[in-house]
């Protein structure tokens, strides 16, 4: 155990990485317009634990290499083989499976998911997830609601150059009998695929075709096409989503090649590109339809919808494209008291009771110290209470972000007078 014994400093593991504030601020206001999106459909939160049994997650394909090389296994101390999430829709299953609530079931979920990859811009060993899922229906309807949910979230955060990209497996079984068809297909190829490529081949052979190497791209360019071998039900459940898309004014395109990395998919899928962001690393959102997972994880057959987009890759191409910056301030308010420090408590106590943002200095700091830590904290206003206004029991109010002039309240109204201000700020060029 002497080799485990770290003296310090410590520093967060490789991968991983602290949201502090102000950028936390950022996060929550994110995750609060994600909330009012998905909300407004009817999705409700849920939270479900951060590792499962490992079969939970290895029902997403043994060969891919989210379940088979990026997955965070382990053994806790009664050696259940356990796994930390590695991504957020067979935990929502699993908990459907195992509670069975009314049918269709719409969630929303907000959760850490771990990989083990190489970390780099936009991807992290823990990344934050958002994401919803709709369980209990087949209707293609239901595939457009989530996508244009997911396209009206980014707008609401300003985001402009995104595209959307869709694709269809067809059933679970023409996406086998595709899958095997191909790999046949690839295999005749092989020489010519770049050599990192060739290994996907006999494990998961619908994986080359998104390759983004040259050589393998060459090849896969004449591949055939699943399109060529759906069904009438599946043609016209993908008529079905395109015409919806184009009612609902959102544009999109199809690319025959694309495929997302498990191997729950069947019918539609899709990703949403940010112009903004590098090509290798521009998808910021995605997702499909899992009409077989209800089913691989003990339940009975469920069709299922549902996307998930990365927190700190959206907020990459909000910083790409120059919005949603920062929040406002953490407080409206900064009480700086230079008699005991009690007027500063009481007068904090009361006013954030009243609903208003307001914060102070401790420590009997001097006045210029506890003016400078007002300002640092963004307030708008200080509420300056000295030995005058203590004893006539009122607050000075001085403006920290504008040259109007200070004035002093009422100690007794004050948390009225200054509620009015907050609503209305040009409401004190009248008093």
């Amino acid at each position: 155990m002497a080799d485990d014994v770290h003296t310090g400093p410590f520093q967060a593991p490789v991968g991983v990485h602290d949201v502090l504030p102000p950028e936390s601020a950022r996060w929550e206001a994110l995750i609060a317009s994600f909330s009012e999106v998905v909300g407004s459909a009817g999705y409700g939160l849920c939270q479900s634990p951060m590792f499962e049994d490992v079969g939970v997650f290895s029902r997403m394909g043994e060969g891919t290499d989210v379940v088979s090389k990026e997955m965070y296994e382990f053994r806790d101390r009664g050696d259940r083989h356990l796994a930390l999430r590695p991504e957020g829709t067979a935990s929502i299953v699993r908990a459907y499976v195992e509670h069975r609530p009314t049918l269709p079931w719409k969630v929303w979920y907000a959760t850490p998911v771990f990989r083990y990859e190489k970390p780099q811009s936009g991807r992290f060993r823990q990344h934050h997830q958002l994401g919803v899922e709709a369980i209990g229906s087949p209707d293609p309807d239901l595939d457009v609601e989530v996508m244009v949910l997911l396209a009206d979230f980014y707008r609401s955060l300003g985001l402009n150059a995104v595209d959307l990209v869709i694709n269809t497996l067809g059933t679970p079984h023409q996406r086998v009998a595709y899958s095997d068809a191909l790999s046949a297909w690839l295999t005749e190829r092989a020489d010519a695929l770049d050599p990192a490529d060739r290994e996907k081949i006999e494990r998961h052979p619908l994986r080359v075709l998104d390759s983004k190497r040259p050589a393998t791209q060459a090849v896969t360019a004449a591949a055939p096409s699943i399109h060529d071998s759906l069904d009438a039900d599946a043609r016209r459940h993908f008529e079905r989503v395109q015409e919806g898309l184009s009612a609902a004014g959102l544009p999109f395109v199809v690319d025959h090649r694309m495929v997302r990395g498990l191997d729950y998919y069947t019918h539609t899928l899709f990703e949403f590109r940010s112009d903004a962001l590098d090509a290798a690393q521009n998808t910021i959102g995605g997702g499909g339809r899992f009409d077989g997972l209800v089913e691989s994880l003990g339940g009975p057959t469920t069709p299922a919808v549902g996307f998930g987009t990365g927190i700190e890759r959206v907020l990459l191409a909000c910083d790409a494209e120059g919005v949603f910056a920062g929040s406002p301030a953490a407080v409206d308010f900064f009480v700086v008291d230079t008699v005991d420090g009690s007027s500063a408590r009481d007068l904090c106590t009361e006013l954030r009771r009243a609903g208003l943002r307001v914060d102070r200095a401790f420590d009997a700091r001097s006045m210029k110290a506890q003016m400078k830590a007002a300002d640092r904290s963004g307030a708008s206003y200080a509420l300056i209470i000295g030995a005058d206004e203590a004893s006539a029991g009122e607050v000075t109010v001085r403006p920290l972000r504008s040259d109007e002039g200070q004035r002093r309240l009422s100690r007794v109204a004050v948390a009225a007078d200054l509620k009015a201000l907050v609503a209305d700020p040009d409401s004190r060029r009248d008093q």
